[in-house]
């Protein structure tokens, strides 16, 4: 079953009054067996036109306080994912650090792994109200939605950084300034095997009732 990106209600306009939330089971059951998919069991198709989209418009539906939007999307797919590869493969042999060449060749075909990858690069805004942390956690939950909305239409998705999100020159020859980080990339394609669960931390054992 695929779902069209035109069946999502329009996107609201400031000041519009939004329909009241009540119980959802069938949401909170994709919540309760929410799992990524590995990079690995990610193969074509991937979302693109109208549904990647609506995927980011998705994706962007997060808290964000003073409405800074403080993150943006770059979008890696077709030749340029090997595009890419390639300059962060350069890179590496032209600093001497890697001569191996299998090394240099699994380097050049990173983005290869997943028809669709979305870099989501925190950019942050100066703000006397809104401190950096509060801005950076919200470009991470930007990350989790891009998750959850191609989990809805169906593909699967893997959230990872990897060693060139640490990397200023990898990072430059993507397209972010000095001042932007990367949150994260998030794989999308479509599933070649049903995830299996992982061990999960029991959140009854990270709560503490607070009392005075």
């Amino acid at each position: 079953m695929t779902i069209a990106p035109s069946t999502l209600p329009p996107p609201p306009v400031e000041n519009d009054a939004l329909p009241q939330q009540g119980p959802d089971a069938a949401f909170l059951a994709r919540l309760a067996l929410r799992r990524s998919t590995k990079v690995a069991h990610l193969a074509s198709p991937g979302p693109e036109g109208e549904t990647l989209d609506a995927i980011l418009r998705l994706g962007a539906r997060v808290p964000d306080h003073g409405k800074l939007g403080p993150w943006r999307f770059i979008i890696l797919s077709g030749d340029n994912r090997q595009a890419y590869g390639k300059k962060i493969a350069a890179l590496l042999s032209d600093r001497g650090h890697v001569k191996d060449a299998e090394r240099l060749a699994q380097e050049e075909g990173r983005f290869l792994r997943a028809p669709l990858v979305v870099a989501v690069v925190f950019s942050p805004v100066e703000s006397p109200k809104v401190p950096e942390w509060e801005q950076m956690l919200s470009a991470g939950a930007v990350c989790y939605n891009l998750l959850l909305a191609a989990n809805g239409f169906g593909y699967g998705g893997c959230w990872l950084s990897e060693w060139v999100a640490y990397d200023r020159d990898a990072l430059a020859l993507l397209g972010l300034s000095a001042q932007e980080k990367l949150a994260g990339l998030v794989y999308m394609g479509t599933p070649t095997e049903a995830p299996i669960e992982r061990p999960r931390p029991i959140a009854a054992s990270r709560v503490t009732h607070w009392e005075p």
